[in-house]
């Protein structure tokens, strides 16, 4: 996908695998985790202020209607992606065009950390699992790792054209995908270093299963393989017509890992059992064709997807601006709730049937899965939101543009 100044906005080795991380001997426990990573053999491959915050009354609102609390404007390009640290949410990175990712207070707008060095633009920005680290990732491969207590860079890596990046759920351990395929892990700070190798297909999307021991990678071929990240073997290969017949855009996992939902350009999204490697279920909306499309080849490509957390309930977002809710216990659909433009990114709330979306007209919505109403509708945006995150409470978005600002939302609903 691309914003409206054709830049892309798609967040989406060695031979000898060498033995790394013991994670089939981890405990749940993140400091036991921890510990056994220190005795751990890699191999080395080789290779403050608050200035651009501003409250609504203090700048000059482009936009009619401006629902947000604050605007951060210290990017001088599109912001393509944001994250809120997962131990307290109380802070924010951002990554854009202007090759800088910020670290930002979201409570009062004060900037931690300037992530300055890339030489691209930076589409990726996430937080360690105890967010003390902040990994930001350029397209041209360059990855740096900041520590927020001293401000500091601590490493870096070079790889091939970054496709997504990934901290491990318990571990100060990074993931990359690349568009040679290559995934790379790393043992942060050491930097030490193993390669996850496949043929030459984009690894276009993954992720990290919760019990630390496996990651699921989507690829631009239609495959999708489950990655025993101590061994370093795919124990499990969807491909053919078990696979996507087209590039892998996105995936997200059920709460205990059991399920992974892939969504592919192809239209389809799938649900695939991460223990027995089986495909479980195919979602698709009616026709498969995008809507307004002229080309009859032309298929209806998913862009998000997700779970919900307290309900058998699975959403998946659409380029047509469809955003389906799908009953899992019978893979039927449930809602259809339409967008006037596509669909870039959706988010379950993470205690609520709650599911929110960010699509290319500028806009924040929240839906209600269980009827499928659109609770409330958030402006402020110039152009197209192209990534946001909400806090655990549900009470608070904060989105990333095109227009070279993030906003912080508070989200309202009638039973609060």
């Amino acid at each position: 996908m691309e914003n409206t100044e054709g830049n892309a906005i798609e967040l989406h080795g060695d031979e000898e695998i060498i033995e790394v991380i013991d994670l089939n001997e981890m405990e749940p426990d993140p400091d036991d985790l921890a510990d056994d990573l220190e005795d751990v053999d890699f191999e080395d491959p080789g290779n403050a202020d608050d200035e651009g915050w501003e409250t609504e009354d203090e700048m000059e609102a482009e936009a009619e209607q401006d629902d947000s609390e604050f605007t951060f404007s210290k990017h001088t390009g599109s912001v393509f992606c944001v994250s809120l640290d997962p131990k307290t949410n109380s802070l924010a990175v951002t990554g854009g065009e202007d090759d800088k990712a910020y670290v930002w207070r979201v409570i009062d707008g004060e900037v931690l950390l300037e992530c300055t060095g890339h030489k691209d633009s930076v589409t990726c920005a996430v937080f360690s699992h105890d967010s003390s680290l902040v990994a930001s990732g350029d397209m041209s491969g360059l990855i740096k790792v900041w520590k927020l207590e001293t401000k500091e860079e601590i490493c870096s890596f070079e790889v091939g054209d970054l496709e997504w990046l990934e901290w491990h759920p318990c571990a100060p351990v990074l993931l990359a995908g690349t568009d040679d395929g290559n995934v790379w892990m790393w043992k942060i700070p050491s930097g030490d270093c193993k390669t996850f190798q496949s043929p030459a297909s984009q690894a276009t999307s993954g992720r990290v299963l919760p019990d630390g021991k496996r990651a699921v990678v989507g690829y631009e071929d239609g495959t999708v393989r489950v990655w025993d990240l101590k061994q370093g073997n795919a124990v499990h290969v969807i491909k053919g017509q078990d696979g996507h017949q087209g590039a892998l855009t996105c995936l997200a996992f059920n709460k205990d890992g059991s399920l992974v939902l892939t969504g592919s350009v192809d239209g389809r999204a799938k649900l695939v059992n991460t223990t027995t490697g089986k495909v479980v279920g195919a979602l698709s909306v009616e026709g498969g064709k995008a809507k307004g499309s002229k080309d009859e080849g032309e298929t209806n490509s998913v862009e998000s997807v997700g779970f919900c957390n307290i309900l058998p309930l699975a959403a998946v977002a659409y380029l047509d601006g469809t955003l389906a809710i799908y009953d899992l216990s019978t893979q039927a659909l449930r809602h259809r709730c339409q967008h006037e433009a596509g669909i870039v990114h959706l988010q379950w709330e993470e205690s609520s049937s709650m599911v929110s979306t960010c699509s290319l007209d500028g806009a924040l919505r929240v839906w209600d899965a269980r009827s499928g109403n659109m609770v409330s509708e958030y402006h402020g945006h110039t152009a197209e939101i192209l990534d946001f995150a909400i806090n655990r409470e549900g009470s608070l978005a904060v989105t990333a543009s095109g227009d070279n600002q993030a906003k912080v939302f508070c989200l309202q609903r009638p039973d609060r």
